[in-house]
């Protein structure tokens, strides 16, 4: 990505770079104020493959006037094509990724699946590849190795990171691989890519950008009621973010809000702007944080980003809805009403409520309303308890509306639709040969009396390693974590030189990446892990091409993809037929959390977190069970049957329930 040198002082220091501030567009609007404010990057999605699709996104036609204008002002455009893929889509990706070639000429893709990089080959795109933080690079040494193995030209860091861990990940970056930081926006409980919450429970998946948003809604675990335990408030590093414009690795200040109003995409653009070229300006920061405070999205938290004074960002005493509070709900159910706290305009929505409490509604203002004065609701609202919080969530000032007018007429016509795309079949491995004998493992915290058995499965740790004796060493299959942070890069290579010494040769990775942590070794198994969300024969190819001797699959996917997958699968294939399966894995939890202890849903759903080294697990009391299906699986082609076990905490139930989770309905 093309980057503005800020010229050497007197003194002769090193050439440091501008950042671009990067904005969100999920509508044309978003995307016209994005340029508005005079945005370096804008990154949006089209309708399919994109990990908000919640959003209104983009047909192929209006992206390229959009784009072809954002080019005109010098503004680059970033498209995301960052959902999981399965065997049956492939075809479809690549079609379309080709159409974006030719008919958009964006300036990046932003991927998560591995599948996408022989697509990228295969249809020709000529743009960066940026890989998302839905991918999950979290450690120093996985940089080298997406640069070098998938040609990889920014990565963006996951939201957890302190500035710390930030640097050592820019410390490491080879040369010609950029970085990417939110600075601002929403914040998922979970690890991206590593939340499995919306499809446990009602199948649809976040990895495909279709979450429910579970963790925002009210569970109870106390007497005295239920509350958002998992509901973060929204990442604002807002005069912090000074500190990342001496880092010159970072290519990108990346505002989260895809499914956000022009307003909110002008106004933290616009702030985030000042605070990067006018840094030392008092009235520039004030002016900032003012337009950061009207932005109409959640309370802010620097999340972890001070190493010595991290913020939790699970606030239960107060509201993590979005929006602007401007006022409470007054008189009887007959009449309800409020008195604004400012005033309010013409087209200004409102949001009366929680999506998930009484009299929830939406409402937009007809005429104004002084600050003050009395707003009263449709009279259908009259379910509406008193007291109930009303939010400004979107509003289109005159002047900004004037502005976006103006680069609507600018906009070059969309182009009448062309003749049909030419076919696009992906080009498929060969697939390997079926295995003679189905071997199946139980994976573990701890070595247990039943583990003399062969082989037996276990997750790394210091306790675990210590636990097993050296003759049970060459039998093991050593799970490493769905998450490795940078601090803990050099432990866990620690722990897995021990482990070699002593004999250990099999090992199961859970992010692709991990695979960099065992150097240039080559006489080691090396598995992908079911947390690497592989979903497609392509998927699988880039796994191999890593030096992965074979792979568990996604967890996510439903019967017939299951089915579908080893008969291009170019290594060995595994299956996690049964045991506990994760909601989540996150690196906070709320201080009013009980951990090993239930929650309760309002649907009366039950579920419990435990913390495992530096990563809290959220577990639903009831287990993955796949186990009838296991003969059919080993028919597919199917050798490794994986079941997980968790110890479960006293006063925990297990529900007995199906747990075939996407199997009939497929992955969503």
């Amino acid at each position: 990505m093309d980057v503005t040198p800020v010229a050497n002082s007197e003194t002769e220091k090193p050439l440091q770079t501008v950042p671009a501030v990067l904005a969100p567009a999920g509508n044309r609007a978003s995307f016209l104020a994005a340029l508005a404010a005079g945005a370096e990057a804008i990154y949006c999605g089209l309708k399919s493959f994109s990990a908000r699709m919640e959003a209104k996104n983009f047909t192929l036609g209006e992206l390229a006037a959009l784009t072809a204008l954002a080019h005109a002002k010098g503004t680059r455009v970033f498209v995301t094509f960052n959902t999981l893929i399965t065997s049956g889509e492939l075809d479809e990706a690549g079609r379309l990724l080709g159409q974006l070639q030719r008919e958009v000429q964006p300036d990046a893709v932003i991927v998560q699946d591995l599948a996408m990089a022989p697509l990228v080959r295969q249809t020709g795109f000529a743009g960066e590849v940026i890989w998302s933080t839905l991918a999950n690079v979290t450690f120093p040494a996985a940089l080298d190795l997406i640069r070098q193995r998938l040609a990889a030209d920014t990565v963006v860091l996951p939201r957890e990171l302190t500035i710390d861990e930030i640097k050592t990940m820019a410390a490491a970056c080879p040369p010609g691989l950029g970085l990417e930081v939110f600075i601002h926006g929403a914040l998922c409980y979970g690890v991206s890519g590593r939340c499995y919450w919306s499809s446990f429970l009602g199948g649809k998946s976040g990895l495909r950008g279709r979450c429910v948003q579970p963790c925002r809604r009210i569970y109870s675990q106390h007497p005295d009621g239920g509350r958002r335990l998992f509901s973060c408030q929204d990442l604002s590093l807002d005069v912090l973010v000074k500190v990342l414009r001496s880092i010159p690795q970072i290519r990108a200040w990346k505002i989260e809000g895809r499914k956000k109003s022009p307003h909110y995409v002008y106004y933290t653009v616009t702030a985030y702007r000042m605070l990067r070229d006018h840094p030392g300006d008092p009235q520039m920061k004030k002016s900032a944080l003012e337009l950061l405070a009207r932005s109409l999205g959640r309370p802010g938290t620097h999340y972890h980003f001070l190493s010595q004074r991290p913020q939790n960002p699970v606030n239960t005493q107060d509201s993590t809805g979005s929006g602007l509070l401007v006022g409470r709900v007054k008189g009887d159910r007959r009449n309800p009403f409020f008195n604004p706290h400012e005033e309010l305009l013409p087209g200004d929505l409102l949001r009366i409520g929680y999506e998930d409490a009484p009299g929830h509604r939406i409402e937009r203002i007809g005429r104004a309303v002084p600050k003050g004065g009395r707003q009263f609701f449709a009279s259908s609202a009259g379910s509406v308890p008193k007291g109930t919080p009303v939010f400004l969530i979107d509003r289109r000032e005159k002047a900004l509306d004037e502005q976006l007018k103006r680069l609507e007429a600018e906009l070059p016509p969309e182009r009448p639709a062309g003749p049909e795309p030419p076919v696009f079949r992906a080009r498929l491995p060969k697939p390997a040969r079926p295995p003679h004998k189905a071997v199946e493992i139980r994976v573990g915290r701890q070595p247990a009396a039943r583990d003399r058995e062969d082989p037996i499965g276990l997750w790394l740790s210091p306790e675990a390693v210590r636990g097993l004796p050296d003759r049970g060493q060459s039998r093991a299959w050593w799970w490493l974590p769905p998450v490795i942070f940078p601090d803990e890069e050099p432990e866990y290579r620690s722990l897995l030189e021990i482990i070699c010494n002593r004999g250990g040769r099999t090992f199961v990775v859970n992010a692709p990446w991990q695979v960099a942590l065992f150097g240039e070794r080559r006489d080691l198994a090396l598995w992908a892990g079911p947390f690497c969300n592989l979903a497609s024969p392509l998927a699988l190819e880039s796994a191999a091409a890593l030096g992965l001797a074979g792979a568990i699959v996604s967890p996510e996917l439903g019967g017939d993809e299951y089915r579908m997958l080893p008969r291009h699968s170019p290594i060995p294939l595994g299956i996690v037929i049964g045991g506990d399966w994760p909601l989540c894995v996150a690196r906070t939890a709320a201080p009013e959390l009980a951990l090993d202890t239930a929650f309760r849903s309002p649907k009366g759903e039950e579920a419990w977190v435990v913390k495992h080294a530096s990563l809290f697990w959220t577990y639903p009391n009831w287990r993955l069970d796949l186990r009838d299906r296991q003969e059919e699986l080993r028919r597919a082609g199917y050798g490794l049957f994986v079941y997980l076990v968790e110890p479960v905490p006293k006063h925990i139930t297990l529900k007995e329930r199906p747990g075939v989770w996407n199997w009939q309905g497929g992955l969503q």
